[in-house]
């Protein structure tokens, strides 16, 4: 925008030289007009921060704040509004002041136009390139959360809670358990060590028969009461589940098919685990693999244990099509009967499993947005330019429109330079775009495939918006009484 008003004050610069003004103060004047429109512009920034600051910090979860009064923030702010002006303004300002005064009065076209002209045209291109890259990041984002959202977890988690428990209520779990049962609302309950998003024991001290000695992998155990299989809703693939008796599977153990795979030959029911110690464990069942932890990788080895002694987490599964509110009181008045003097304070799993993408839903969130900021900014700077090309080519227009050119060509003829210069913008913004997106997608194991659709989409959308945009000035310009617009100056 300063490039192309600096050309409409060409005249005005002609006459100032021809009246006795010095290079040096037009190049000040300009610099300065600049630096002031760029404080203007701070002023405006830092009003704008502190209306949208308390929004974010809520998207965020933080409390970030601004202190004009700190010496390092009003430095900052002083230092972009000075780079900003000069960056703007000195490049008409010394292109302005270079004219020779006999040139410009004569109306001799300006052979350096041509520069200012790449210039526009390379920030209009470099804004739009932005623009396509953030849509395309914003879209894969999206689709990558969704991707892992949707996929098979190994058992359900809807209508899922647990508890932390205290107190002594795993000594007498199976009563609990009935009376949970009793209330008509829960379709079944266990215990565990670990919630089923969060199992972190880890071992490597266990071996059987064929096992690779060179290698020790890790393997998550879990200790359960016998219910737990059946209250995840897991599938046993083959073998049978816990009986309801813990003490007859002191010596048996389930594995998930990860851990099957990784035995080799021995993974199947009957066959034989050791840990460090030498105790044997027989393999009762195998179950589908189900995921905790991470969300992004397949299946890690797991090997579930039938103890239902100290395990501290109690989670309950209500039945489907129950009011959630009633079906919690009801719980809630059973777990303080067993359990006196401790809250009832529960926690969703399907929440929890949301939470876990909290990091992956923030980045989309603000991809989208500074997205969406990207291209007004863009539009702002394509409708002027548009509105200041209409102008210059205004008399042009009038001839066109004399020599019996319509409204609809018009505006197709002005048009066409800016969406040629949105298609370059589209010629760099895929290469880069799907350069960032695959380096980001290679950090998790489990991902979306990038599609040619989106990069299409993103830049049939740049073009339309680029197209809304100059569509008005042009519509504006080509409607224009052509009369009006040939009569000398």
């Amino acid at each position: 925008m300063s490039t192309a008003r600096s050309e409409k004050r060409a005249k005005e610069v002609g006459v100032r030289k021809v009246m006795g003004a010095a290079k040096g103060k037009l190049v000040a004047q300009f610099i300065v007009e600049a630096v002031v429109m760029a404080f203007i512009a701070v002023i405006v920034a830092v009003f704008l921060v502190y209306t949208v600051l308390p929004s974010f910090n809520t998207m965020v979860q933080k409390e970030l704040f601004i202190d004009l009064l700190k010496p390092i923030h009003l430095f900052y702010l002083l230092s972009i509004g000075l780079v900003t002006g000069l960056l703007a303004g000195s490049y008409p300002a010394f292109y302005l002041s270079s004219f020779n005064p006999i040139t410009v009065l004569k109306n001799i076209k300006l052979p350096s136009a041509a520069g200012a002209g790449f210039i526009r045209q390379s920030l209009v291109v470099i804004q739009f390139s932005v623009s396509i890259i953030l849509i395309i990041g914003t879209v894969i984002i999206y689709q990558q959360i969704q991707h892992v959202k949707n996929r098979q977890l190994g058992y359900q988690k809807d209508n899922l809670v647990y508890i932390d428990t205290k107190g002594k209520l795993t000594d007498h779990f199976a009563a609990v358990n009935n009376e949970l049962k009793q209330t008509g609302v829960v379709a079944d309950a266990s215990l565990s060590e670990y919630p089923i998003l969060q199992i972190w024991s880890n071992t490597d001290n266990f071996s059987w028969d064929g096992k690779d000695v060179s290698k020790n992998p890790l393997i998550t155990i879990e200790s359960v009461s016998p219910q737990f299989v059946s209250t995840m809703n897991m599938k046993l693939l083959t073998g049978r589940d816990f009986y309801a008796n813990a003490k007859l599977d002191s010596s048996n153990v389930i594995i998930n098919e990860a851990f099957a795979k990784q035995m080799g030959k021995a993974g199947h029911v009957g066959g034989i685990i050791r840990d460090g110690g030498s105790k044997p464990y027989q393999i009762a069942g195998i179950i589908k693999d189900f995921l905790y932890n991470d969300m992004y990788v397949s299946g890690a080895p797991l090997m579930l244990f039938s103890r239902p002694q100290n395990n501290n987490i109690l989670t309950i599964r209500f039945k489907q099509g129950v009011n959630l509110t009633e079906a919690l009181a009801k719980a809630g008045e059973v777990y303080k009967r067993a359990n006196p003097g401790y809250p009832f304070e529960y926690k969703f799993v399907d929440a929890d499993f949301d939470e876990l993408f909290k990091t992956e839903a923030l980045t989309g969130k603000l991809s989208g947005i500074f997205a969406s900021l990207a291209i007004v900014i863009s539009c702002l700077g394509l409708f002027g330019l548009a509105a200041y090309t209409a102008e210059r080519r205004i008399k042009e227009i009038g001839i066109r429109k004399v020599l019996g050119a319509s409204v609809a060509g018009l505006t197709g003829l002005l048009s066409l330079d800016f969406l040629k210069l949105v298609a370059v913008s589209c010629l760099i913004a895929f290469p880069v775009a799907w350069y960032a997106i695959n380096n980001w997608l290679q950090s998790y194991q489990y991902r979306v495939t990038v599609q040619w659709w989106v990069f299409a989409a993103a830049g049939i959308a740049a073009i339309v918006i680029a197209l809304a945009t100059v569509s008005f000035q042009a519509v504006k310009a080509a409607l224009s009484n052509p009369v009006k617009s040939m009569r000398s100056e």
